[in-house]
């Protein structure tokens, strides 16, 4: 017989359930495909009693955040609205589990509350990728990453949904052996296991069905310019090519000019940013290459109907 490893998921309101059953449904199938009990597991809330996931399924846990029994890894499970949760009794736990010397990991959007512990500085680290934009404004010392997990480093995260179940097994992997990870696998009718270099979001050729490479360069060029635009000629002398050719491969591949694709980017981003982040409206509109809020303002209500100050309010 094996040694029995403990996991604890410290799950916070609103968790993701998708994320939580792939969390732990691999452990169950690694149990039962190896006859033995790898491991067991236990449910954490900071109310000791229950914990309500986004889809509001209510689920029993066994015990509260002031005394976490001693497990092999300590699992942070979160999902919408994490920044409402991140309390200081939560925050003070896990800083004492962490000098306690216990393995904390965290899953979906998790890993905003172990960067709000002050645990991922200067750290590779995965979030579900709608948190990306915030999350990047909030903890710039943060190496954040578009893997779907980080496994190589003192804080394991993964990004949420199935990546949780990549992780998992990952895991599994390492701890038993390649063939248990692929008959865990095998049960779950999982056959496109991902591993840690794996990106969250299908590539831009694979969404868009095409293999240009200089439209692919282009719209690289913008996102790592949202901050400060660039025109559509500047980008195609970075590309080597006229700015008529950029603007017939944006027609034919997004049915958009290149000028109106950058623009719903920044304002995606500026929506993201709102949504997710304390920050104010014109500091949004600056890490956003808005230089006058009032500009932002106009161009965001023609685009989503209503202004960026109305986007926050409804969220405050």
């Amino acid at each position: 017989m094996r040694d029995t490893q403990h996991f604890t998921f410290l799950l916070i309101e609103e968790f993701s359930h998708l994320a939580f059953s792939c969390a732990v449904e691999p452990l169950r199938i690694a149990n039962l495909v190896s006859g033995e009990t790898l491991y067991n597991w236990s449910f954490l809330s900071e109310n000791g009693e229950t914990a309500t996931c986004s889809n509001g399924t209510v689920t029993l846990v066994n015990g509260g955040i002031s005394s976490i029994p001693k497990c092999d890894r300590l699992f942070v499970l979160s999902g919408i609205n994490m920044r409402d949760y991140a309390s200081r009794p939560l925050l003070a736990a896990l800083r004492r589990e962490r000098a306690r010397g216990t393995s904390i990991g965290a899953l979906c959007s998790g890993a905003w509350l172990l960067a709000e512990a002050g645990f991922l500085n200067g750290q590779q680290a995965a979030i579900h990728w709608e948190y990306h934009d915030s999350f990047m404004e909030a903890f710039p010392e943060v190496n954040l990453v578009r893997s779907v997990f980080v496994a190589d480093g003192k804080h394991i995260t993964a990004s949420g949904g199935t990546a949780t179940a990549d992780l998992i097994l990952h895991l599994i992997e390492m701890d038993h052996g390649p063939d248990l990870s692929i008959a865990v696998a095998d049960q779950m009718v999982y056959n496109a296991v991902r591993n840690a270099t794996a990106e969250q979001r299908v590539s831009l050729q694979s969404r868009n069905g095409m293999r240009n490479a200089h439209l692919a360069k282009a719209i690289q060029i913008m996102q790592q310019r949202l901050e400060a635009p660039v025109s559509p000629s500047e980008i195609a002398n970075q590309l080597g090519i006229s700015t008529r050719q950029l603007e017939r491969l944006f027609g034919k591949y997004l049915n958009a000019s290149p000028k109106r694709y950058f623009m719903e980017m920044r304002l995606e981003r500026a929506r993201n940013l709102l949504l997710q982040s304390e920050a104010s409206v014109t500091e949004v509109a600056i890490a956003c290459g808005f230089e006058n809020p009032g500009h932002f303002s106009r161009v965001y209500r023609a685009n989503f109907g209503i202004t960026p100050q109305m986007q926050k309010n409804k969220i405050d």
